[in-house]
């Protein structure tokens, strides 16, 4: 199996624009990116969480730490392609990522069993602690379609694009596809700032001159909080 990378830190950093806002910043922050190494593709996620989906209601009460557990394929996979096992960590705004490739079926086997062979042990350990302590189930599947830049000058700072994002409760396996329903009425885009540095003065001038200004928004916490409202407005 090819090396990847398993552990990223960095801030993130997220805002909720139109199609038009992208336009316009595309046109002023253009000459400065190029594309990322993958720059366009699918994300498709499982997250898991605890029958009441606590991890998902905790974060979108902006604690000083949170986690998320989730499974992550690039692309709808089949039963032996390479996904990953991730957990992710924000504290004090600072985010973390440390994850584990494993083949699809492999996965499925270490859901029944707990066993899992990985060069990592240490983020196994950390993903079992998580699993027994929540005692987790997949509770959502969510995907969206994203494109990915970095800064010409210095690839470490990233920009990307999520459109189309979507959910179900239901099928909440990789392999079945990606449909869902749409959590975005009018097509907006989730820009996502992912940087080690601060910002390069010409993306900050860029989100200055259009007025473009941070949105707390987490994926999985804010599908949950919709579903849970209508779970409310049906009773």
């Amino acid at each position: 199996m090819t090396k990847l990378q398993q552990v990223f830190r960095r801030t993130e950093t997220k805002y909720i624009i139109s199609e038009k806002e992208f336009q316009q910043l595309m046109e002023l922050i253009g000459p400065y990116l190029k594309k990322d190494k993958y720059f366009k593709g699918t994300n498709c996620s499982v997250y898991y969480d605890d029958d009441n989906r606590y991890l998902a209601i905790h974060s979108l009460e902006k604690p000083l730490y949170k986690e998320k557990i989730r499974l992550r394929s690039y692309g709808i996979p089949t039963l032996d392609d390479v996904v990953f096992l991730e957990i992710k960590k924000k504290f004090d705004g600072v985010g973390s990522k440390r994850r584990i490739p494993v083949k699809l079926k492999d996965f499925y086997l270490y859901e029944k069993t707990g066993k899992l062979e990985t060069e990592n042990a240490n983020i196994k350990q950390e993903l079992d602690e998580c699993f027994s302590r929540y005692r987790l189930r997949p509770k959502m599947f969510l995907a969206y379609d994203r494109t990915s830049y970095c800064d010409k000058d210095n690839p470490t700072f990233r920009l990307t694009f999520d459109r189309n994002v979507r959910s179900r409760n239901e099928d909440l396996r990789l392999e079945l596809g990606d449909y869902g329903e749409k959590f975005f009425e009018k097509g907006e885009i989730v820009m996502e700032v992912k940087a080690l540095d601060k910002y390069p003065f010409w993306f900050v001038r860029a989100l200055s001159k259009l007025k473009i200004y941070p949105a707390s928004f987490s994926k999985y916490g804010r599908v949950t909080e919709k579903v849970i409202y209508n779970k409310v407005k049906e009773k």
